[in-house]
Formats: C-alpha cells, sequence, structure tokens
C-alpha cells in the first residue's frame, strides 16, 4: 500500500470517528503550562484541518500566536487526539460561512466583529480508541484481563496525517 493510500485511509478513519462529536477540547500552552478548553468544531467534513472559532481578546489566541502546537481531543463512542499545529485565520468570508445563531449568544456578538477570528489545526497525528465497535471491545478487554497481549486487536493506533 503506498503513503497515499495509508494517508486516505487515516484521514478517513478519523473523519468516520469525530464527525458526530460537535465539542473537542483544545490544548494550548500557556506560560504556565498546558490548558484545555471545550471548543465547537465547525461542521466541515475532516480532511486533515480543523476549524474553530474564537476571539483574538482570549488567552486562547494569545497563547496560539506564542506557540502553535495544540492537541485536540474528543471523546464519546470513541476516543481520538489529534496533534498539530494551529494557523490563526483573518477572514470575515470563513467566519461568515461558520457563523450560526448560537454563537451570537454564546459569543456575544455577531459575524461581523473585527474581534473574531479562526483557528485552523493542521492535524500531524492522531491517536484513537475505537470503542464504538463492540467485537474489538471485547475482544480487547478479554485479552487485556487475560494478561494477553492486546496488540492486533486494533482498538488503539497511532497514524500519522
Amino acid at each position: 500500500m503506498n503513503t497515499n493510500t495509508n494517508h486516505q485511509e487515516a484521514v478517513e478513519k478519523v473523519r468516520e470517528l469525530i464527525k458526530d462529536i460537535e465539542i473537542a477540547m483544545l490544548t494550548t500552552v500557556s506560560e504556565e503550562g498546558l490548558v484545555s478548553r471545550p471548543m465547537k468544531t465547525q461542521d466541515v467534513e475532516f480532511d486533515g484541518t480543523l476549524w474553530f472559532l474564537t476571539k483574538k481578546d482570549t488567552g486562547k489566541f494569545h497563547e496560539l500566536f506564542r506557540n502553535k502546537q495544540v492537541n485536540v481531543a474528543y471523546a464519546d463512542k470513541s476516543f481520538v487526539s489529534i496533534r498539530g499545529e494551529a494557523e490563526l485565520v483573518e477572514s470575515a468570508e470563513k467566519v461568515k460561512e461558520f457563523w450560526n445563531k448560537a454563537y451570537e449568544e454564546l459569543l456575544e456578538t455577531t459575524y461581523d466583529d473585527p474581534n473574531l477570528v479562526l483557528i485552523k489545526v493542521n492535524a500531524e497525528t492522531a491517536e484513537y480508541w475505537d470503542s464504538g465497535n463492540k467485537f474489538k471491545m471485547v475482544k480487547f478487554l478479554f485479552n487485556k484481563l487475560m494478561g494477553k497481549n492486546t496488540e492486533g486487536t486494533e482498538l488503539n493506533q497511532t497514524v500519522e496525517l
């Protein structure tokens, strides 16, 4: 299997695991250490990048300005941890594309606020625990309980994106 096929399969697997998880935990690096906060993932099909909306007058904006390394964690029927580099994107057009009425109340502003900025996370690697697959989960737990090797259960994998 070639590298391009492996990459596409990895992206598709991560897309499948996170597609119905609306809120992620975005971890940034502050002067005091790591900081995580809940963020709504934008409704865009995962292609190796994730999008979030924030304001420029927030801690995360300033943290990303200093250190672009982030981690994004998703938890629901499966668990996914995505490591990557963030990019601050100022695009009124893109903000308007992602905007919905819920943000007006949540962010206490309107889509045309110049203080709004997008966070684009370019994923580098993803580690996932596919607990949504009952068969794999039972096999993994059985092997773990029996003190057997859990490799090959494919419940937990790390993929390069």
